[in-house]
């Protein structure tokens, strides 16, 4: 069995409550791990999803029409250039997150002054896992108080 290290609490009311914290901090890791391993696996199966649609239409421009054929073309052509662009925006942020977090803290303010509040938790719940505030080491001391 694995034991963390924890920090001697002053008394022993502060030792449940850094009990309590450590607990809760491994529950966190553990969940962020445990999503991030979902979300892994839900973008393998994504690629091979993908794979199979362009492999049983033959060609991509054949894609959106081919999901929805009593859709007027023009409207799924719409839908899917919309689709195409929210793709494209996700995917840049996804390769490099930490060079978007302002742009994410802001799109999650106004989403949420909007009332999209879901929407708005989504954001910042993401920007959070993949661009976590790291404090920069000129803006404060570093480890072991240098």
């Amino acid at each position: 069995m694995t034991t963390h290290p924890t920090t001697t609490p002053a008394s022993s009311d502060d030792a449940q409550g850094g009990v309590l914290e450590d607990a809760a901090f491994e529950t966190m890791r553990t969940d962020a791990v445990l999503t991030g391993r979902a979300m892994s696996s839900g973008e393998f199966l994504a690629g091979l999803i993908a794979n199979g649609e362009l492999a049983t239409v033959g060609r991509p421009e054949k894609l959106a029409v081919d999901l929805w054929p009593d859709v007027d073309p023009v409207v799924v052509q719409q839908i899917w250039d919309r689709a195409l662009a929210v793709g494209l925006h996700a995917g840049r942020r996804s390769v490099r997150p930490r060079l978007y977090r302002d742009e994410m803290d802001r799109v999650a303010g106004q989403l949420s002054e909007a009332g999209f509040h879901a929407m708005a938790g989504t954001t910042a719940r993401s920007r959070r896992l993949v661009a976590p505030e790291v404090p920069h080491p000129a803006d404060g001391e570093g480890a072991g108080g240098h």
